[in-house]
């Protein structure tokens, strides 16, 4: 059974140091032109696996692009964190784009599409009644 604190801990650390990596160390403007933040990391109970779920203010399409050259970037990331860190094995990373954010505005939007059609129609029921 994996220790949750363990996990919990190494999370926060990859998590900051990947950060650190991202704003300082990758020479990629498409990393500096667009707000890139980490939401979620998801490492395996043996620290082995670690998915790394990006958001970014950018468009889907540029989304995309991101994920790709951080998944390409991946080997030279996982080596500075190598240096940052102290593990006995530095977990084999992966980037995925994290869309729970969009999901989320698109419900917002549909519920404030929903608000604005159930004013409108008791807006007409009071004026059918007068």
């Amino acid at each position: 059974m994996p220790n949750n604190y363990r996990l919990a801990k190494v999370s926060s650390l990859l998590k900051k140091e990947i950060t650190l990596i991202l704003q300082n160390d990758l020479e990629n403007d498409l990393f500096r032109d667009h707000f890139v933040n980490i939401s979620k990391i998801d490492l395996s109970g043996d620290l082995q696996h670690c998915k790394i779920y990006i958001t970014s203010t950018a468009q889907e399409k540029v989304r995309k692009e991101i994920v790709e050259k951080l998944n390409t970037a991946k080997s030279s990331i996982r080596h500075s964190l190598g240096k940052r860190i102290e593990m006995r094995r530095v977990p084999e990373i992966i980037f995925k784009d994290d869309v729970v954010l969009d999901k989320g505005l698109s419900v917002l939007k549909l519920l404030d599409e929903l608000k604005k059609q159930n004013q409108n129609h008791d807006v007409e029921d009071k004026d059918v009644k007068s």
